[in-house]
């Protein structure tokens, strides 16, 4: 019985080690080349001041949700697909009756990306999603909101390969707002900028694969 116990244990022991998952390759890029240059560009006195990003917020407006409950779904679903992680159902707080609008219809779907999704997500949007976009010339720089945090209109989801387009139900955008620690417009920029982001008027930061 013992001997079956420790067995049982090593075996478990063995399981979580080999589980272990390795840090996306965006957050170890910060981790060992990012950090060390924001804080040579902006003095900061220790590492701990470089902005970093904090999470990722996807936002989809479903104006049709309440009369077509199969195209939430198919939002759900697709968003579901593009992040890796379930968003939720936005509601109405309160009624609009020029809008046909009741207090708690849906009318949208949202997920806040964090941590290792969060930096997943970035690697694949930057480098697989938006070269898909049509006549592509670059991100627009003045999409900052004055306190460091940058939000970015998609117009089709068909731009991420995780969607089929024979799949889809309807065609829609979604805003992304990437979020960052700092409060200043030029250090969110810097920072975005050495992840890679494509900001129109600039060659992209090249991130090495490691």
């Amino acid at each position: 019985m013992a001997k079956k116990k420790t067995e049982e244990a090593q075996a478990s022991n063995g399981a979580a080690e080999g589980g272990s998952k390795q840090k996306p390759r965006l957050q170890r890029y910060y981790d060992e080349q990012v950090r060390g240059k924001l804080q040579e560009q902006f003095s900061f006195s220790s590492t701990m001041q470089t902005p970093r990003l904090e999470k990722i917020v996807i936002n989809v407006g479903v104006g049709e949700a309440g009369k077509n409950p199969k195209l939430l779904e198919s939002v759900v679903e697709e968003i579901g697909l593009i992040t890796g992680q379930k968003p939720s159902i936005r509601k109405a707080k309160k009624a609009i009756s020029n809008f046909a609008l009741r207090e708690g219809m849906p009318v949208g779907v949202t997920v806040t990306l964090r941590r290792e999704r969060m930096f997943e997500f970035l690697d694949r949007f930057i480098n697989v999603a938006v070269p898909r976009i049509r006549d592509f010339r670059g991100l627009p720089t003045r999409s900052f909101d004055g306190r460091g945090n940058y939000t970015l209109g998609v117009k089709e989801q068909l731009i991420f390969p995780e969607i089929d387009y024979d799949k889809v139900n309807k065609i829609h955008g979604m805003d992304i707002t990437f979020v960052t620690t700092t409060n200043k417009d030029d250090e969110g920029m810097a920072l975005l900028r050495e992840l890679g982001m494509p900001f129109q008027g600039e060659s992209p930061v090249q991130v090495a694969a490691s």
